[in-house]
């Protein structure tokens, strides 16, 4: 892999589709956070509005993802906002994406599970996080992680935020049917 641009981390996950019928909401923490992404237009850049359910603390932060040769290790920056400079950016033209995070511990690693809303209502994806590549290929998902998408370029929030309900129904329906 390139080197990270400056001032990056090197982010290292896997994303899941998770099965609705699972009973995955058993597991959950008792807290979640409600996020409001917006993907703006010409480039690379999601403006996020994050807002805890157990305190109400409400974060606003611009996050770059660098393309990679990978889809599971990708450079990422991210740098906290005040209201004015989230205010100012969400002004700018881009797509919105709406979901609920929850939070599952299984095997020792924790799975943020993302719940879609509005056009992508139905769409429930899980991913983990881990320090080094060989880290997270070691990670053991739970039976409810049926269907790995993290090479499937259109199960990303860049994606997403993009999709049309036909084009979700038609790429779980294909996922699904592999």
């Amino acid at each position: 892999m390139a080197e990270a641009p400056k001032y990056a981390r090197l982010e290292n996950e896997r994303r899941f589709l998770v099965d609705p019928d699972s009973g995955w909401q058993r597991n959950v923490k008792p807290y979640s956070k409600s996020l409001q992404d917006r993907y703006l237009d010409g480039g690379r850049l999601r403006l996020r509005r994050s807002q805890d359910s157990d305190t109400g603390r409400v974060a606003f932060k611009l996050t770059k993802k660098y393309e990679s040769e990978s889809s599971f290790s990708q450079p990422i920056v991210s740098v906290q906002l005040w209201l004015a400079e989230y205010e100012a950016l969400a002004s700018l033209p881009g797509r919105n994406l709406t979901k609920t995070r929850h939070y599952d511990e299984y095997e020792g690693c924790v799975f943020s599970i993302d719940v879609f809303q509005g056009g992508l209502a139905g769409l429930i994806l899980c991913e983990p996080e881990a320090e080094t590549p060989q880290a997270l290929q070691e990670i053991r998902f739970p039976p409810y992680a049926l269907w790995e998408v993290t090479e499937e370029a259109f199960f990303t929030g860049g994606s997403l935020c993009r999709g049309k309900r036909p084009e979700v129904e038609a790429a779980i329906a294909r996922v699904r049917a592999r």
